[in-house]
């Protein structure tokens, strides 16, 4: 299977769109249209930070991602899955009454089930409740190590935690001295406020590259993936657990990323 490895700022010159059946082609280097070559799958390796996107919000990347979105090509994610998988998103479903609409009527209490494994999410944007607003207080009144503050970015080493958190939000925020009120400033949007997890402890032995990175108090967080395969119309064809990662951090460190070095890949045989 041919493989291409494309940024999206390239991808804005040498993919083409046909408008009429949704075809999406890699150009030809001479320009012969019939050297063209279709696309069928497009796998996102990058496209997940604001640093892929450099030419900014109305740029060239962009507009190479909104070539591949309305393509017939399959994509991995879609920019709704992509969507999905942000902190806002998993917020918006922790909200009281949102989880309701993808369960049909007398599974309540599946619904109270799976919301009771939520951690407490709370918006920051124009949208906070009253609610968002207590939880932001607690964190500004001695509570901050309860909380995390997250962006909608992954890979560990963008999180905010105890002084560092309260710092960022005290800037951010502005006081009503009358009537206490708090006013959020609009770079607080792109966080959310996140209840802290605090998993058990266990002994451990951590290995990088084969070495012996450390021995002492760690904790551990088990994700599990998922594959999903939909129609452009929305219609599921697969959707099934595909397995999961462990992963598993010295107690005292706040991030958890393995790309990013704060954590290292473990098994739950070893726990």
């Amino acid at each position: 299977i041919p493989v291409v490895r494309m940024s999206l700022t390239a991808a804005h010159t040498r993919l083409e769109l046909d408008e009429s059946t949704g075809t999406l082609y890699i150009k030809s280097n001479d320009g012969n249209e019939d050297k063209r070559q279709e696309v069928s799958v497009v796998y996102f390796r990058a496209g997940y930070s604001p640093a892929d996107y450099p030419d900014g919000d109305d740029g060239i990347e962009w507009l190479s991602r909104e070539k591949i979105e309305r393509s017939r090509a399959t994509k991995c994610p879609c920019l709704g899955y992509h969507l999905a998988g942000t902190k806002k998103v998993q917020q918006e479903l922790a909200r009281p009454g949102t989880l309701e609409r993808f369960f049909g009527e007398g599974r309540e209490a599946d619904v109270e089930s799976l919301r009771g494994a939520f951690a407490g999410l709370y918006s920051l944007g124009s949208d906070a409740t009253p609610g968002d607003i207590d939880a932001l207080r607690d964190a500004l009144s001695g509570g901050e190590g309860r909380y995390v503050l997250k962006p909608q970015r992954e890979g560990g080493g963008y999180n905010f935690y105890g002084d560092n958190l309260v710092k960022k939000v005290r800037e951010n925020v502005m006081e009503d001295p009358s009537t206490k009120e708090l006013k959020l400033g609009s770079e607080l949007a792109e966080f959310i406020l996140m209840e802290r997890l605090f998993p058990p402890q266990q002994k451990s032995i951590l290995l990088r590259a084969g070495l012996i990175e450390g021995i002492g108090e760690t904790i551990s967080e088990l994700g599990c993936f998922g594959t999903i395969v939909s129609t452009n119309d929305g219609n599921i064809l697969h959707n099934e657990y595909a397995g999961f990662l462990l992963r598993t951090k010295f107690s005292g460190v706040d991030e958890g990323g393995v790309a990013s070095g704060f954590a290292t890949l473990s098994s739950p045989s070893l726990c």
